[in-house]
């Protein structure tokens, strides 16, 4: 069985809330409508058809929730879209096993209620955050308590990269050109993002936290040489900061605390990417991923694409059965 652990849905009853909220989406509308995979469930489905064993793990595509609504109204919007995914998961089980609650972040008392909500009551196997939340860095103490009621769920978290053209390249502009915030900038955000949550000592908190992030980790494992030997010695290139009795308290070399993330295959068929993720991460943290429908639908990239690379991988067959689908299984409790 390929499943997909990492791929996206608008749900139409979602779509149409948010059409509510908003007076106009602008190009969100258009990009949407324009990929009716997005949003027509018989359309994924049919096209799902095509592939044998394939199932997928649903997740909200991007924009954020917090982006789309205030403070207020989030919540709503949150629970529309957790509501409507699990109405598809029980209406198709084979088709999707379970899918990623998405939380108000911008209302982090309302995020611990959805979390426990979508757990509990709608049997949501994990929830999905994104890099920053309209800015904010993840390990602010107003999101603590989420990741350890993750921790405490045993359940994991998909974290997925949030940038826009609105943040700049330079300081001296006021957008960013040529796509460059999507095409090295989402890397970069998770990069960061990982970097922030492995010295706020989340690991020592919780060493049982588990953390999927998007993209085969990022930059992470092609810059082990500097996260390795690098933060061995970190605070030498930082006068001023006390960085060096922060890594005096860590419980582990900072390069381990990179390891226990998780990491998955979409990579938009870049098998360099996926076999030095693989060889960083180790089978045990990878997952099949294919960021569907928001590829090819043919060819390089594509979904047929992601299941060969998984299947060209120079591992055992047990190994490519845990990237495929056992690991999966085992991380979401399914």
């Amino acid at each position: 069985m390929k499943l997909d652990i990492f791929n996206h849905i608008m749900p139409k009853t979602y779509f149409d809330k948010v059409n509510s909220f908003a007076a106009s989406l602008g190009d969100l509308d258009k990009r949407m409508k324009g990929n009716p995979l997005l949003i027509d469930l018989d359309s994924r489905l049919k096209w799902m058809d095509q592939i044998e064993d394939y199932t997928q793990v649903l997740s909200l595509a991007a924009p954020p929730i917090e982006l789309l609504a205030g403070p207020d109204l989030a919540p709503e919007l949150a629970r529309v879209a957790n509501d409507s995914m699990a109405e598809i998961v029980a209406r198709h089980p084979d088709r999707f096993p379970g899918f990623i609650a998405s939380l108000p972040l911008n209302n982090p008392d309302a995020s611990e209620k959805e979390v426990d909500r979508a757990i509990r009551d709608l049997k949501a196997v994990g929830i999905q955050v994104f890099t920053n939340i309209q800015g904010k860095p993840l390990d602010l103490p107003e999101f603590l308590p989420i990741f350890e009621k993750m921790a405490g769920y045993d359940l994991p978290i998909w974290i997925h990269p949030a940038r826009g053209a609105n943040f700049p390249d330079y300081k001296t502009e006021d957008k960013s050109k040529y796509e460059i915030w999507w095409a090295v900038g989402w890397p970069y955000e998770t990069s960061v993002a990982m970097i922030r949550i492995v010295f706020a000592r989340f690991f020592d908190r919780w060493p049982e936290l588990k953390i999927i992030t998007h993209h085969m980790g990022a930059m992470i494992p092609f810059n082990e040489g500097r996260l390795g030997p690098g933060y061995d010695v970190l605070g030498s290139r930082s006068p001023g900061e006390n960085y060096g009795e922060l890594l005096k308290q860590l419980k582990k070399r900072p390069l381990d605390y990179f390891r226990m993330f998780y990491a998955d295959t979409a990579t938009f068929g870049a098998r360099l990417t996926v076999k030095c993720g693989l060889e960083f991460f180790g089978a045990d943290k990878v997952l099949f991923a294919t960021d569907f429908p928001l590829v090819p639908k043919s060819g390089y990239g594509s979904v047929q694409d992601a299941i060969g690379l998984v299947e060209e991988l120079p591992v055992s067959a047990e190994d490519r059965s845990k990237i495929f689908e056992t690991n999966a299984r085992k991380l979401m409790k399914i």
